[in-house]
């Protein structure tokens, strides 16, 4: 393995040298670092300014990493983490914060379509993105539901040149991966005109090749997207940006030895309007228009009979206007402010009709130099939902300059998610089993529809106690760092903890005369997570640079913690066949948690020969799948752990005639393989080339 990797990086040096006598670009030049961020404060604020932990991914990092869908790049930094849900769906998991709490948006509006709360990253395509934001920690306090963990913002690039500048690439990869962008941006006086079209395909592989069906079916994809610039002065602009997404999808199943074909199809499409209007030297106000529908829809058959084994289908849309202003109120304080409109609505199969939600929400944040060493940014929102109490929203966060090296910086705030519709109107019966599963709102009624039909046993929960209103689930988030700088040197600590309340889990509230239960939704789960980032940088010489960074994190249930504590825990010893007491420290944690997870990274610019390579390791510690003995927790006596593991991936770029560029690079280069990791098919190469104008 290390012959390959050191054969891999002679080759890109044998390109350069074979190139040698091309125009050698300036040495000299210094390069300008991408640190404006627009999603913390929903004002640009220089990166390090921030009181609040961000993450911030410049196209450069981007395409030197030869990344291509979105789930790739951000499972490369520290503290995010790429989790597949049971469909394969690669959902994000920031500070131990599941995906079901972390809000997607993109150029500041958000993307719907959740399968089971789990949003599906490697929807999104990185050939049009300038630079991705990912603000750790609650941030309802600006973007309301959805943000109790976190915010990432995907930003697209603006046409600059009255030029036609633009890109076109092509990828091929294992498993006949293909990506193939087409980027144009142009400015035309007034006019900025951006357009962006990406196909995305696999023909995808099998990791278990002794069962029928294949991990993960072939599918094409399309991405397709247009943006608008409209100056009409210096202080009057328009922008306007419209997206269409499909994709189609083999699909298979297998149930009893039957083997179940199909296909599954996705359709999602945005359209954004923007107005930015500078009234005057202090103030300024954006009025934007987001809609977004997104659909799906799945068949599976007998490939015996074609007897039907699922046809589900799933239609979502989103409209919300907004407004928000900016007003300066001193050189060293501004004031922001903004309210919306959102109407939410979903038709789908298991529901009886297309339910919708509404909701107004109003917000605030001041954000203040006290002197050159402190920033105090204070904001809070508050939300009126159709369907569950108001939430109010709070945060603060300060930053102190301790010297011209070192920060120190720490927020509070408080992060809620409204109920979902599949947690309010679900009413699934699993046809081969025989359960049942019914939304909050609707198991009175269809547990009554049940009963006359002879098919409830007993209820075992009162009624009564699904007549009050489903609640938000909640945090408050606590973030405490500091940053430092100085020479060839810069490193940022941050230390977090995350308390949750009214978790909406799943409970038994009747049985069935088959044998089976009826479930429904119920808050009750208390959780936290803490623990601690590290990341670091050093700057070997002008050509090297390297970085670390480590996370270490504890995440836990608090009433099975307290249980475990008090000795109400028990695992069988297989030796003794008696019942033992779990101990503290054989109590894991949470599902899909890994105590310890840590990258690092070789960044090589071979600025002279216009080449470069870069090397990232990533590690993550074991963690547990599910309960496998039956005592409702992962402890240390379960058998679905996946054991810690080190991937590598690897790209070496090398630049001819100064617009094309040659991307040689391979992904999990140490070529680890698990059943039970989906996304880890073993080592995958590609080669890519790619022609600017």
């Amino acid at each position: 393995m290390y012959k390959c990797l050191i054969s891999f990086c002679l080759c890109v040096l044998a390109f350069a040298k074979a190139d040698s006598q091309q125009k050698i670009v300036d040495t000299t030049k210094t390069e300008k670092l991408e640190e404006i961020v627009l999603t913390a404060t929903r004002t640009e604020r220089q990166l390090s300014s921030l009181p609040l932990p961000v993450t911030l991914i410049s196209k450069k990092k981007i395409t030197q990493s030869g990344t291509v869908r979105l789930n790739e790049i951000l499972n490369e930094q520290t503290g995010i983490i790429t989790v597949a849900d049971e469909s394969g769906f690669e959902g994000v998991q920031i500070q131990g914060i599941s995906s079901d709490y972390i809000l997607i948006l993109i150029d500041g509006v958000p993307l719907v379509g959740r399968s089971a709360g789990n949003f599906d990253l490697s929807r999104l395509t990185v050939g049009n993105i300038k630079q991705i934001e990912v603000v750790k920690g609650p941030s309802s306090s600006l973007y309301g539901s959805e943000a109790l963990g976190g915010v990432i913002n995907i930003i697209t690039e603006k046409p600059r040149s009255h030029q036609l500048k633009g890109d076109v690439s092509y990828r091929i990869g294992s498993f006949a991966q293909q990506d193939i962008n087409l980027n144009l941006n142009k400015k035309f006086n007034k006019w900025r005109v951006g357009l962006f079209a990406n196909r995305f395909s696999s023909n995808g592989y099998d990791l278990t090749p002794d069962t029928d069906g294949q991990t993960v079916n072939p599918f094409t994809n399309y991405t397709l997207n247009s943006r608008v610039f409209y100056d009409f002065s210096d202080d009057l602009s328009l922008f306007t940006s419209a997206r269409y997404y499909d994709q189609s999808q083999e699909a298979d199943f297998s149930l009893d030895n039957v083997l179940y074909e199909g296909d599954s199809k996705e359709k999602e499409w945005n359209a954004h309007a923007r107005l930015d209007h500078q009234w005057n030297e202090r103030l300024s106000a954006s009025y934007e228009f987001y809609y977004t529908n997104y659909k799906a829809n799945e068949l599976l058959q007998s490939i015996i009979d074609d007897e039907i084994l699922s046809n589900s289908d799933f239609d979502q849309t989103l409209l919300r206007p907004e407004i928000r202003t900016n007003y300066e109120l001193s050189t060293n304080s501004t004031l922001s402010a903004g309210m919306g409109y959102q109407v939410e609505a979903l038709d789908r199969t298991f529901f009886d009709q297309r339910v919708q939600f509404d909701s107004q929400y109003i917000y605030a944040q001041y954000d203040v130099n006290l002197n050159d060493k402190w920033n105090v940014i204070a904001g809070a929102r508050y939300d009126n939902h159709s369907e569950y109490r108001d939430q109010f929203s709070p945060k603060l966060a300060a930053l102190y300059q301790l010297n011209d090296f070192i920060a120190l910086k720490g927020s509070v705030g408080y992060g809620f998610k409204a109920p979902d519709f599949r947690q309010l109107y679900f009413d699934f019966t699993n046809s081969s089993v025989g359960y049942t599963v019914l939304g909050y709102n609707v198991a009175v009624d269809k547990l009554n529809e049940l009963q006359e039909q002879d098919q409830i046993l007993d209820v075992v929960v009162p009624l009564s106690e699904l007549n009050d209103p489903l609640e938000a689930e909640s945090s408050i988030g606590y973030n405490l760092g500091a940053t430092y700088k100085k020479g060839k040197w810069n490193a940022e600590l941050n230390l977090f903890r995350n308390d949750f309340k009214n978790l909406i889990d799943t409970r038994i509230i009747a049985r069935k005369t088959n044998g089976q239960n009826v479930f429904s939704y119920v808050n009750y789960d208390e959780i936290y997570t803490a623990g601690f980032e590290l990341n670091t940088g050093y700057k070997w010489n002008k050509n090297i640079r390297l970085s670390a960074g480590y996370q270490l994190l504890y995440a836990f249930d608090k009433a099975k913690e307290k249980a475990v504590k008090d000795g109400r825990v028990f695992i069988r010893d297989a030796q003794t066949n008696q019942s033992v007491a779990i101990e503290r420290s054989e109590y894991f944690g949470l599902v899909n948690r890994s105590r310890h997870n840590a990258n690092f990274k070789i960044f090589y610019d071979l600025k002279k020969y216009r080449s470069n390579i870069n090397l990232r390791l990533l590690y993550r510690s074991k963690y547990g799948q599910f309960d496998t003995n039956g005592n409702g927790l992962i402890d240390s006596y379960d058998s679905s752990f996946i054991d810690g593991y080190l991937t590598a991936n690897v790209a070496a770029t090398k630049t001819f005639y100064n617009k094309f560029d040659l991307q040689i690079g391979a992904n999990n280069l140490l070529n680890y393989t698990d059943n039970n990791i989906p996304t880890l098919p073993g080592i995958q190469g590609y080669l890519k080339i790619n022609y600017q104008f």
